[in-house]
């Protein structure tokens, strides 16, 4: 008896480990229902322990059904075109009730669950149902992302971002004067305002923006989530793309980028398209470095564990407005080369070249990358192009108005402030003049001595300032008057000394570049001595006077002074028009003069004035003292004209 009531007890416990067992196989086993139910039938007749396994298939089957009805209701309650009357039309979940819509897609992970689900695949009735349901669902999540990504899209503060990049100011420009109509068509310079050349320095390294409000990114990515795994990637990734693409349109506009055709940019007037030379590299930095940046980190965020997906979903994002950055570019590197364009063409280069590193790092697709380099490398030829018709046109520039009053010429003031400029670009103009030197070095052979670098850009540097110095040189054959001759290469060398000798220029061409011009400001100053003065000195000599200085002859003496005075009167008439603009050059010019005159009028008074002091009319001759004539060097070359008058007259 109690052996009996002991294998009650065992029986009792056995069945309740063989029917856990049961309802492990039922979950576990992976064949059609009518298979798993024929399995356990056979299994239960070998032990009336089993018998009840028949009724965890009706148990597992019923809870099946109970779970997808309840999702479906959850999925039909959105449609829209259902004619249940809790299905709503106005609105979404998410924007109505965080809890409606974790709701659905609860009852979307549902269904994906059963769907793959043995116990309902060999049903093809309660199939029909799911791919519907999850067909619907699909719809209205489709909806919810594009409605969630356009309200949650953050509007681009350009004028934050223009604030994050450093501005640095240049100018250039020809000084005020008449410009010959050839060197107006040469130069294309306001000689009275100038041209103002901006660079913008490279954005923070740590500067982004959120495109997408955060709180918004957890809901996109929960939505992309569902919709890959039923299949609908191409649908996700269109939605995305396609409003993120409107998106970065609309900021390329706020960035004052417009879409335009090659043919509508190259027939845009000078000013307008250096405005848009300006924005467009400005928004090649901020839609490279901020806004794609932003886009790829959306991306990773929204489609983190899908890599292929975010690939395809950025590359589509982004090639819209590159592409539309890139026909612009394209569109001014084959536009008509002109001297002006030449630092806005090159900033364009260098913005580009650094983006294109960032663009190859963030995006796979090879056309894009492929269009941005061919692009770059048309700004590069446009570049190296455009610097060669500036060097033509230095060469070739043949106004035939010399300047009235001998100063700096526009061409030279152009020419030296230009260049001046294009030393900030060295970098950039020795990798591309490098593969395209000129093979005949003739005009450098004088000049070979005096590099101390031998880059491509100095060596083209050299020989556009001695083209410059020769156009010059030819320039001042236009005076007749020998002495301003003088006046003029002198102003004109010293001033593209100074222009070398205060900048970079002068690590590029050397000091014996600079000594070397300095000794030809020299040689200048002495040659207008030797035309100016030599017959006005000629009349204090003791030559030709007769006798000693006692008994000299009067009439030569007076004649000696007269003709002296005149002269120093014309020379005061003439050159107090003419402008040594230099002060310090100015100041030792007279100086110079006044060292060679003043002591030899001093000492020709000395010893001869005293013989026509005493005559009647000497004021007639003896009209000026030493430091009067002192005091008048000091109105010459100011570029003002005047006129002397008789300040004093002894014994009229």
């Amino acid at each position: 008896m109690g052996t009996t009531t002991t294998t009650t007890s065992l029986d009792a416990g056995g069945e309740d480990r063989v029917m856990a067992a049961a309802q492990q196989i039922v979950k576990s086993l992976n064949t059609a229902k009518e298979v798993r139910e024929d399995m356990l039938l056979i299994f239960s007749s070998f032990d009336n322990r089993l018998s009840n396994i028949t009724n965890l298939i009706k148990k597992d089957s019923d809870s099946t059904g109970v779970r997808f009805d309840a999702a479906e209701k959850v999925i039909l309650r959105w449609d829209s075109s259902s004619s249940n009357p809790d299905a709503s039309r106005h609105s979404l979940p998410w924007e109505d009730s965080p809890h409606e819509a974790a709701e659905f897609l609860s009852a979307v992970d549902e269904i994906l669950k059963l769907v793959v689900d043995v116990s309902i695949r060999s049903d093809n009735e309660t199939m029909d149902r799911a791919e519907a349901a999850v067909q619907l669902a699909m719809s209205r999540l489709e909806d919810e992302f594009r409605l969630i990504l356009i309200r949650n899209t953050v509007p681009l503060d350009a004028e934050g971002l223009y604030g994050s990049i450093r501005r640095v100011s240049l100018s250039f420009a020809a000084n005020e004067g008449e410009i010959d109509e050839e060197f107006e068509s040469f130069g294309e310079v306001d000689s009275v305002r100038g041209c103002f050349h901006e660079r913008g320095a490279s954005l923070g390294d740590d500067l982004c923006v959120d495109l997408i409000n955060a709180d918004a990114v957890v809901e996109l990515k929960e939505i992309a989530d569902r919709m890959i795994r039923s299949g609908y990637e191409k649908e996700c990734v269109q939605t995305y793309s396609n409003v993120r693409r409107d998106a970065l349109d609309e900021y390329l506009v706020i960035l004052g980028v417009e879409k335009s055709s090659i043919e509508e940019v190259q027939k845009i007037d000078w000013k307008a398209l250096d405005e848009k030379m300006k924005k467009w590299i400005q928004a090649i930095k901020i839609t490279i470095r901020v806004l794609l940046s932003g886009e790829k980190r959306l991306c990773d965020q929204i489609f983190n564990g899908f890599d292929s997906i975010k690939e395809i979903c950025f590359s589509e994002t982004a090639k819209g407005c590159v592409m539309q950055l890139l026909n612009f570019g394209e569109a001014v590197a084959i536009g008509k080369r002109s001297s002006e364009k030449l630092f806005r063409i090159l900033d364009m280069y260098d913005v580009l070249a650094d983006a294109l590193l960032d663009l190859e790092m963030m995006i796979t697709d090879e056309f894009l990358c492929s269009e941005a380099k061919g692009v770059l490398s048309g700004l590069g030829d446009a570049a190296k192009g455009t610097f060669e018709e500036f060097e033509n046109a230095v060469k070739s520039e043949a106004s035939k108005k010399p300047m009235q009053n001998g100063e700096i010429h526009p061409l030279t003031r152009y020419v030296m402030n230009y260049v001046k400029l294009l030393v900030d670009y060295s970098k950039t103009l020795n990798l591309l003049l490098e593969s395209d030197e000129h093979e005949e070095d003739d005009g450098l052979q004088s000049e070979d001595s005096e590099l101390e670098t031998t880059t491509p850009f100095a060596k083209r540097l050299l020989l556009l300032i001695s083209s410059l110095e020769s156009n010059l040189e030819e320039k001042s054959k236009l005076y007749e008057d020998g002495a301003l001759h003088c006046i003029f290469l002198m102003n004109n060398i010293l001033y593209i000394v100074q222009k070398v000798k205060d900048s970079e220029l002068g690590k590029l061409l050397g000091d014996n570049w600079v000594r070397k011009r300095r000794g030809q400001v020299r040689q200048y100053a002495t040659s207008y001595l030797r035309a100016c003065w030599m017959k006005a000195l000629y009349c204090l000599k003791d030559e030709g006077i007769g006798g000693s200085s006692n008994n000299a002859s009067k009439v030569t003496l007076k004649e000696r002074f007269k003709t002296f005075n005149a002269c120093f009167e014309e020379i005061y008439r003439i050159q107090t028009g003419w402008k040594v603009p230099d002060p310090q050059l100015r100041e030792e010019f007279r100086i110079s003069i006044s060292e060679k005159v003043i002591p030899a009028y001093r000492s020709f008074m000395g010893r001869f004035g005293s013989q026509l002091e005493s005559g009647r009319n000497s004021g007639k001759y003896i009209k000026y003292t030493p430091e009067d004539l002192e005091n008048y060097l000091l109105d010459l070359f100011e570029g003002s004209p005047l006129i002397l008058h008789h300040m004093r007259r002894k014994n009229s």
